[in-house]
Protein backbone atom coordinates (compact mmCIF):
# COMPACT_ATOMS: atom_id res chain seq x y z
CA UNK A 1 0.00 0.00 0.00
CA UNK A 2 1.11 3.58 -0.82
CA UNK A 3 1.49 6.15 1.65
CA UNK A 4 -1.19 8.17 0.26
CA UNK A 5 1.13 11.30 -0.70
CA UNK A 6 1.18 12.21 -4.27
CA UNK A 7 1.31 9.77 -7.27
CA UNK A 8 2.57 6.99 -7.13
CA UNK A 9 4.75 5.23 -10.40
CA UNK A 10 6.44 1.92 -9.94
CA UNK A 11 10.55 2.53 -10.53
CA UNK A 12 10.51 6.06 -11.40
CA UNK A 13 11.63 8.97 -8.95
CA UNK A 14 9.00 11.84 -9.27
CA UNK A 15 10.48 15.05 -6.93
CA UNK A 16 9.29 18.05 -8.37
CA UNK A 17 10.98 20.34 -5.45
CA UNK A 18 14.06 19.56 -7.59
CA UNK A 19 13.02 18.92 -11.11
CA UNK A 20 11.43 22.46 -11.35
CA UNK A 21 14.02 24.83 -10.18
CA UNK A 22 16.87 22.64 -12.11
CA UNK A 23 14.46 23.63 -15.34
CA UNK A 24 14.08 27.12 -14.63
CA UNK A 25 17.59 27.41 -13.96
CA UNK A 26 18.44 25.51 -16.97
CA UNK A 27 15.87 28.07 -19.51
CA UNK A 28 17.40 31.03 -17.65
CA UNK A 29 20.72 29.45 -18.83
CA UNK A 30 19.78 28.91 -21.94
CA UNK A 31 18.56 32.12 -22.52
CA UNK A 32 21.60 34.20 -21.61
CA UNK A 33 23.35 31.58 -24.05
CA UNK A 34 21.25 32.52 -27.04
CA UNK A 35 20.95 36.28 -26.31
CA UNK A 36 25.51 35.85 -25.87
CA UNK A 37 25.75 34.01 -29.42
CA UNK A 38 22.82 35.73 -31.61
CA UNK A 39 23.52 39.52 -30.18
CA UNK A 40 26.69 39.22 -28.56
CA UNK A 41 24.70 40.27 -25.45
CA UNK A 42 25.90 39.27 -21.79
CA UNK A 43 24.32 40.14 -18.33
CA UNK A 44 25.74 43.28 -16.60
CA UNK A 45 28.06 41.54 -14.52
CA UNK A 46 29.92 39.31 -16.75
CA UNK A 47 30.38 42.06 -19.26
CA UNK A 48 33.82 43.25 -17.92
CA UNK A 49 35.37 39.88 -17.77
CA UNK A 50 34.47 38.23 -21.11
CA UNK A 51 36.22 38.72 -23.86
CA UNK A 52 34.61 36.36 -26.25
CA UNK A 53 30.60 36.89 -25.81
CA UNK A 54 30.28 34.41 -28.48
CA UNK A 55 32.21 31.51 -27.29
CA UNK A 56 30.74 32.40 -23.52
CA UNK A 57 27.46 32.09 -25.08
CA UNK A 58 28.21 28.75 -26.63
CA UNK A 59 29.65 27.72 -23.46
CA UNK A 60 26.49 28.38 -21.57
CA UNK A 61 24.41 26.38 -24.26
CA UNK A 62 26.07 23.39 -23.34
CA UNK A 63 25.82 24.12 -19.65
CA UNK A 64 22.14 24.20 -19.96
CA UNK A 65 21.91 21.01 -22.40
CA UNK A 66 23.61 19.31 -19.38
CA UNK A 67 21.60 20.45 -16.93
CA UNK A 68 18.60 19.00 -19.31
CA UNK A 69 20.77 15.81 -19.22
CA UNK A 70 20.75 15.17 -15.91
CA UNK A 71 17.29 16.68 -15.64
CA UNK A 72 16.04 13.76 -17.74
CA UNK A 73 18.74 10.75 -16.53
CA UNK A 74 18.46 11.25 -13.03
CA UNK A 75 14.84 12.00 -12.37
CA UNK A 76 13.53 10.46 -15.40
CA UNK A 77 15.31 7.36 -16.21
CA UNK A 78 14.33 4.32 -13.80
CA UNK A 79 17.15 1.63 -14.66
CA UNK A 80 19.96 2.10 -12.22
CA UNK A 81 22.70 1.45 -14.84
CA UNK A 82 21.23 3.50 -17.35
CA UNK A 83 20.84 6.76 -14.83
CA UNK A 84 24.14 6.39 -13.44
CA UNK A 85 25.84 6.46 -16.66
CA UNK A 86 23.84 9.09 -17.80
CA UNK A 87 24.62 11.50 -15.02
CA UNK A 88 28.07 10.91 -15.78
CA UNK A 89 27.85 11.61 -19.06
CA UNK A 90 25.91 14.90 -17.59
CA UNK A 91 28.49 15.66 -15.49
CA UNK A 92 31.12 16.12 -17.86
CA UNK A 93 29.04 18.13 -20.46
CA UNK A 94 28.92 20.28 -17.61
CA UNK A 95 32.27 20.33 -17.14
CA UNK A 96 33.47 21.17 -20.88
CA UNK A 97 30.35 23.78 -20.72
CA UNK A 98 32.23 25.26 -17.92
CA UNK A 99 35.32 25.16 -19.74
CA UNK A 100 34.11 26.65 -22.69
CA UNK A 101 32.93 29.62 -20.78
CA UNK A 102 35.87 30.25 -18.91
CA UNK A 103 37.96 29.94 -22.36
CA UNK A 104 35.49 32.77 -23.71
CA UNK A 105 36.89 35.13 -20.30
CA UNK A 106 40.22 34.62 -21.94
CA UNK A 107 40.26 34.66 -25.51
CA UNK A 108 39.56 37.06 -27.55
CA UNK A 109 39.86 40.42 -28.58
CA UNK A 110 41.68 43.06 -26.52
CA UNK A 111 39.50 45.45 -24.46
CA UNK A 112 40.68 49.05 -24.48
CA UNK A 113 41.44 51.07 -21.46
CA UNK A 114 38.36 52.91 -21.31
CA UNK A 115 36.30 49.96 -20.77
CA UNK A 116 34.51 49.80 -24.48
CA UNK A 117 34.68 46.82 -26.42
Amino acid sequence: MASGVGPERVGVTVNPYIAIPLALVMLLIAASGVAAVTGAWMLPWNRRHVRSPRLHGWGQLVLAFALGWQLVCGLLISDSGTRASGTLIGSGLLLAGLMVMMVGQLAGRERRSGGAP
